[in-house]
């Protein structure tokens, strides 16, 4: 296949998720935090708490970056860490009641604004992309897969 035929697809999938970005952070640093503590405190809402390394497969931090990002929040008093009952090496982040309370208030709150963004396009649209960049995601696993 010709770059010619998925060049352009790449390039604005590139751009798309830039603007996204864009349109995404602008309302979570209004809300007081940074896209990678708001990424965590939305992936602990509403869970008994994760490992580190759970944590760290579920959202789009790195495992260095992910540590001083924890701690930020665990300074913060929004997050701590317990042992884990399970593996003694390893430790649980979980949500404080002070963060369980932020991510009440946050989560919605980022939510009813996105959907400011998505409500310009139709259900069946949305509906098409969705299945479109769940193909898309398959093919890149499928080819990763291939060449490890």
């Amino acid at each position: 296949m010709s770059p010619s035929v998925f060049l352009p697809l790449l390039r604005e999938l590139s751009g798309t998720y830039q603007a996204f970005e864009i349109y995404s952070s602008a309302h979570i640093r209004s809300l007081g935090l940074t896209p990678s503590q708001f990424d965590i405190v939305a992936t602990l809402g509403n869970t008994p708490g994760m490992s580190t390394k759970e944590l760290g497969e579920k959202t789009l931090i790195t495992k260095g970056t992910l540590t001083g990002v924890v701690d930020r929040l665990a300074d913060k008093r929004l997050v701590r860490r317990i042992a884990s009952p399970s593996d003694g090496r390893s430790q649980i982040v979980k949500l404080t009641p002070k963060g369980e309370k932020l991510f009440a208030r946050i989560f919605p709150a980022h939510l009813a604004h996105m959907e400011h963004a998505f409500a310009q396009l139709s259900p069946q649209v949305l509906t098409g992309m969705t299945e479109s960049l769940r193909r898309l995601r398959l093919a890149f696993t499928a080819a990763y897969s291939r060449h490890k």
